[in-house]
């Protein structure tokens, strides 16, 4: 089983609360986050309850204030875990556009610019086949993120998209 541990206040201090499981609504148990231990396992962590507004995807490790896990804000109030994954193999098929039509490219590692390797910055559609995928707002691994599980994602609301402009995506790993 997975651990994180979410703390009011900056640098590990203040009032916290230790999960090891799914949680659709955190509420109850802080009413900020400012630092997050991730001590086993990948996590996902919302800004809304029920799994809902900006994701943050984090790896085993310390982040001592919300700008470390990419946050806009100190507001999480929902996470899932996710084991890492036992085969390390990772397969995704991005389309332009919505139900897997127009031009189609297949992906077995991460890519730090979609617009260098795809020639542009739309992906409306996507089939994650093995292992688990994240996708950026920009180049180079910067932005909103985008958590993809193995399964059909037709349209990019479907990953919780606001438009179809992915600027990067790569393999969730250790990083």
């Amino acid at each position: 089983m997975g651990k994180i541990i979410f703390y009011e206040d900056r640098n590990f201090q203040g009032r916290h609360y230790e999960c090891s499981s799914d949680c659709a609504d955190l509420s109850p148990f802080f009413s900020r986050c400012n630092s997050i231990r991730v001590e086993s396992d990948w996590w996902v962590v919302y800004e809304k309850p029920n799994y809902m507004g900006y994701q943050y995807v984090l790896s085993r490790g310390e982040y001592p204030d919300y700008q470390r896990w990419m946050g806009f804000n100190e507001c999480i109030r929902s996470c899932r875990s996710y084991p890492h994954s036992r085969g390390g193999s990772y397969k995704m098929r991005i389309y332009e556009r919505p139900d897997f039509g127009g031009q189609m490219m297949e992906f077995m590692d991460d890519c730090p610019s979609v617009y260098d390797r795809f020639r542009y910055r739309d992906i409306h559609s996507c089939q994650v086949m093995d292992g688990y995928w994240i996708f950026y707002e920009h180049p180079n691994y910067r932005g909103q993120q985008y958590f993809l599980r193995p399964g059909e994602y037709r349209r990019y609301s479907d990953w919780g998209g606001f438009n179809s402009t992915i600027g990067s995506f790569r393999r969730m790993r250790d990083f």
